[in-house]
């Protein structure tokens, strides 16, 4: 990005609605509540011409100490420190309150620039509100509404000054090898989402991963409320890594604002490739968690379980094969599904955890030939043959991999109707154990007719 943009101010002015016209997708989660905005939350803005990066923030209080609104005030400074310019957003309906004084005066002390803007100064009240804004002597604001998208030029006129000088031009031939260098690299960053229920220590995990408190932790359960996506590196591979707000039981979900978290983390689920499911390690393998297991199942994405608080456990051993014994009862559609001790504490294990994730991917994006299948097909069908339907046994004729990511396979039959699910599953098990399949998600679908590729001339 050419610059950074931090969007700061008190609580429930617009912000995060703000951040979304920006990045134009409603990435922030967005209610009248308010305190939504915990964490940062960082993103590609694009106004005209202009594309530059922009970081959400928590709403400013005047607390430092180290409770829960204290924390998120660090966060926020950390944002401003990062940032090129803030825009600090004021309430225009509202008016200017004695906290927005307050925050201008140490932003006046401070030695990054700020742009005053007054949101929803639509109608009367808002344009009263915006000329009002005038005294906190942070200049000229600029009056806008994120909700209607009104005044945003007023916006990118203000951002202009803050636009780095363009670079002396590269040569022709530099940049054509450039780009056929980035052509012959895999530059796609692996979505990597972190999840599991409330207080598990999901975002505790992500910032050892980082190597930074880049995420708000404490004692708290659910402070995580938004999805944050963070792009990094592990040993140059890229990882967009995402946290998660907890995952209740359904009903136990009562306010509006948890609704919305909870659609954020399924959200979160469904485009991620890997999904990391955390596990406290004291409470082992619970109801919740194996809920959520199946949901990633369901969504076809691979699985990899972190035993979180690893350093509490003091049997090691049985707890591992308590887990083991668990996983093989309750969790059979993905037998042989890769668990890491961790602690987000001590940073144990984080290495091993990574290995696994990217080893997990392997496996998801495997694909097995079309005549190894049907020479496998064909041995099983000899070994263990399917069973007799109406005075007829069922022969399954063909077989290919129709997909990966996960691995979808397409079986033919005469009556892909009559094939108990029994089989199927047995068919299943042993594409896992003899294709190296391990704890990812295995599709099987059943298809009428012969094989469709025979008598065909190529």
């Amino acid at each position: 990005m050419s610059f950074t943009v931090a969007i700061i101010g008190r609580p429930n002015v617009g912000k995060s609605t703000l951040f979304n016209r920006l990045v134009r997708q409603r990435l922030a989660l967005v209610d009248d509540m308010p305190g939504v905005t915990r964490d940062r939350r960082e993103g590609t803005a694009l106004l005209g011409d202009l594309e530059f990066r922009v970081i959400d923030t928590a709403g400013l209080e005047d607390v430092t100490d180290n409770s829960l609104a204290g924390r998120m005030r660090s966060q926020t400074e950390r944002a401003i420190a990062d940032a090129d310019v803030s825009l600090m957003v004021i309430d225009a309906r509202t008016g200017v309150t004695p906290i927005d004084h307050h925050f201008a005066e140490l932003l006046r002390r401070g030695a990054k620039p700020v742009i005053l803007v007054a949101n929803k100064s639509e109608g009367r009240v808002g344009l009263a509100g915006a000329y009002e804004a005038f005294e906190l002597g942070l200049g000229d604001p600029v009056a806008l509404s994120a909700e209607h998208g009104e005044g945003l030029g007023d916006l990118f006129d203000a951002l202009l000054p803050f636009v780095p000088a363009m670079p002396e031009p590269v040569p022709v031939d530099e940049v054509a090898a450039a780009l056929d260098a980035e052509t012959e690299a895999d530059d796609k960053p692996l979505q990597l989402a972190i999840v599991g229920r409330p207080n598990v220590g999901k975002s505790t995990l992500a910032n050892s991963l980082l190597g930074e408190d880049r995420l708000l932790t404490g004692p708290e359960a659910g402070i995580t409320r938004d999805s944050i996506a963070i792009d990094w590196d592990w040993r140059s591979r890229p990882v967009r890594l995402i946290d998660t707000a907890g995952l209740r039981r359904k009903n136990r979900i009562e306010e509006k604002l948890e609704k919305l978290s909870v659609s954020d983390t399924l959200r979160a689920i469904r485009f991620a490739e890997v999904v990391v499911l955390v596990l406290d390690a004291t409470l082992m393998l619970e109801k919740q968690d194996l809920t959520i297991a199946r949901l990633v199942e369901d969504e076809g994405r691979a699985l990899v379980l972190a035993l979180s608080k690893w350093d509490l456990i003091e049997d090691k051993p049985a707890a591992l094969q308590q887990l083991k014994d668990r996983l093989q009862i309750s969790l059979p559609q993905l037998l042989g599904i890769t668990f890491v001790p961790v602690s987000g504490v001590t940073g144990a294990g984080l290495d091993k955890l990574m290995e696994a994730v990217f080893a997990t991917h392997a496996v998801w994006n495997r694909r097995v030939g079309t005549p190894k299948l049907n020479r496998w097909l064909a041995e099983i069908q000899e070994r263990h043959p399917p069973p007799i339907v109406n005075g007829r046994r069922l022969r399954l004729r063909y077989m290919t991999q129709a997909n990966i990511r996960p691995p979808t396979f397409a079986l033919f039959s005469s009556k892909p109707g009559d094939l108990p699910d029994a089989y199927r599953r047995y068919l299943v098990n042993l594409l896992r154990s003899d294709f190296d399949l391990p704890g990812v998600p295995i599709r099987v679908m059943l298809r009428k007719g012969d094989n469709p590729y025979a008598d065909k001339k190529g």
